[in-house]
C-alpha cells in the first residue's frame, strides 16, 4: 500500500520507463470533477486525462455497467459472436448516423484504422493504382505515437530518433483551405486527415468555414474527409462532434478517450458501407476489439452525456470560462492568448516554448487546488469534465487567476 506521494514517484522513476513527465501529484481517488492525491489533499481536475472523463470521474452509470458485464463476460475475441457488440454495433451508429462501425481500443488504433480504410477505398474505389495512395495531414497534427502517427508529425519530440518513415504521407498548413485543395489535385490523394480543433499543439481553433470548406474540397476531389475526433469528441467542444459546428459531415470518424468515459481504452472508427466493406474478414481486426465489457461501457458512456445534456453544459460553461479569463488577461502581462471552444481551452503564456512559466503557472495552481498541463512548453490547456457547473467554474477561475497573479 503506497502511503506517501514521494513513495508512488519513486517507484515510478525506478521501475518505470521515462517516457512521460508527470506533473508532481499523486492521484488515489477520482469522482465527478474532482480528484484527490494519497494525502487526501482535493483537486479540480482540469485535464480530464485528455478529455477521458468527459463524464466525470467513476460516473455510476458507467461503473454499474463495468460491474454488472465484468461478473458475465468481459471477452470472447472476435473468433466468435457475442451477445453484446450487435446491439452496441446499432446504438453507436445510429447515434452518430453512419452505416457501419469498426470498434477498435486505443485513440492511435482508430486513427490506424481509419488510414487503411482510406488507402483500401483509394484502390478499390477511386481506381489509385497499388502503393501509390497518399494521406494529407496538417502541420501540428498530432494523433498518437506508433510508427505511422510519428511519420505524419512535424514535432521532433515525435519523431526524431525513430526513422525511417512510412511513406504515403504529406502535410500541409492547418486552416489553410488553398494549400488543401493544391495537394487535392493530385489524383492518387485517397483522404485528408485532421482534427477539428488541434488539441495537442495548443487548442487550435480554425477559422469559422475551414471545416465545411474542408468538406467541400474533398467533395470535389473524390477524396475522403477523416475527422479525428479523438480529442474533440462526445460533447467537449459544445457540439456532439466538433465537426457538427459547421455543415462537415466527415465520411470517416474517429472516436475515442471519453467513448468510454475513462473507464476502458474504446475507440472506434465510423463511416458508410461503401467506404467500410472495403475491408474484407482477415485484413484487419484487435483481440480485444468489440469486446463485451468495452461495448456495454462505451453504450452507458455515450447515454450519459445526452441524459445529462453535457453538450449544452459545454458549450454554456465554456462561455463563462473563456469570459473569466478574457477578463484576467488584461490584467496579467503574462496572459497573452485565450482561445477554445466549449470546454476545450488554452491559455498561451508568452511567446517562449522553452520557457518554464506555464510548467511553474501548474506547479502553483496544483498547490492552490486545481491541476493542468502544460503543452509545447508555452501553452496551457484546460479541459475539465463536462459535469461541471456554474459555481464550480467560478471556483476553479479563481484558483487560476490566484496563480497567475501570485506568479
Amino acid at each position: 500500500m503506497i502511503k506517501t506521494s514521494q513513495e508512488a514517484i519513486n517507484l515510478e522513476d525506478k521501475y518505470g520507463a521515462h517516457n512521460y513527465h508527470p506533473l508532481p501529484v499523486v492521484l488515489s481517488k477520482g469522482k465527478g470533477i474532482y480528484v484527490w492525491d494519497v494525502e487526501g489533499n482535493k483537486y479540480f481536475d482540469y485535464l480530464s486525462a485528455y478529455s477521458a472523463v468527459n463524464q466525470g470521474h467513476c460516473h455510476p452509470k458507467i461503473i454499474k455497467a463495468l460491474e454488472e458485464q465484468g461478473r458475465k463476460l468481459t471477452l470472447t475475441s472476435r473468433a466468435f459472436y457475442n451477445d453484446v457488440l450487435g446491439s452496441y454495433e446499432k446504438y453507436i451508429t445510429e447515434y452518430f448516423g453512419y452505416d457501419k462501425v469498426l470498434p477498435m481500443n486505443t485513440g492511435v488504433e482508430g486513427g490506424e484504422t481509419a488510414n487503411k480504410l482510406a488507402r483500401k477505398w483509394g484502390y478499390e474505389k477511386k481506381g489509385i493504382e497499388e502503393n501509390k495512395a497518399k494521406i494529407i495531414f496538417a502541420h501540428g497534427n498530432f494523433w498518437g505515437r506508433t510508427l505511422a502517427a510519428i511519420s505524419t508529425s512535424d514535432d521532433p519530440l515525435s519523431y526524431k530518433g525513430f526513422g525511417p518513415y512510412m511513406p504515403g504521407y504529406d502535410l500541409i498548413p492547418y486552416n489553410d483551405l488553398e494549400a488543401l485543395e493544391e495537394k487535392l489535385k493530385d489524383k492518387n490523394v485517397c483522404a485528408f486527415m485532421v482534427e477539428p480543433i488541434q488539441g495537442e499543439a495548443g487548442v487550435v481553433v480554425p477559422d469559422e468555414g475551414y471545416l465545411s470548406g474542408v468538406r467541400k474540397l474533398c467533395d470535389k476531389y473524390n477524396v475522403l474527409f477523416i475527422a479525428d475526433e479523438v480529442q474533440t469528441g462526445i460533447a467537449r467542444t459544445g457540439k456532439m462532434l466538433a465537426t457538427d459546428h459547421e455543415d462537415a459531415k466527415p465520411d470517416i470518424l474517429i472516436l475515442g478517450k471519453a467513448l468510454s468515459g475513462g473507464v476502458l481504452p474504446v475507440s472506434a472508427v465510423l463511416a458508410d458501407d461503401e467506404i467500410m466493406m472495403c475491408i474484407k474478414p482477415g485484413e484487419h481486426g484487435s483481440t480485444y476489439g468489440g469486446n463485451p465489457l468495452s461495448c456495454v461501457v462505451a453504450k452507458a458512456a455515450l447515454e450519459v452525456v445526452k441524459d445529462e445534456n453535457l453538450e449544452q453544459n459545454a458549450y454554456e460553461m465554456g462561455k463563462i470560462f473563456r469570459e473569466r479569463l478574457e477578463k484576467l488577461k488584461s490584467k496579467s502581462k503574462l496572459v497573452k492568448l485565450i482561445r477554445g471552444k466549449g470546454l476545450l481551452n488554452a491559455m498561451v503564456i508568452n511567446d517562449n516554448e522553452d520557457s518554464s512559466t506555464a510548467w511553474d503557472i501548474c506547479i502553483s495552481m496544483k498547490n492552490n487546488g486545481l491541476i493542468a498541463k502544460p503543452t509545447h512548453g508555452n501553452i496551457i490547456r484546460f479541459a475539465p469534465p463536462l459535469v461541471i457547473n456554474e459555481e464550480e467554474i467560478h471556483k476553479s477561475c479563481d484558483i487560476i487567476e490566484k496563480s497567475i497573479v501570485d506568479h
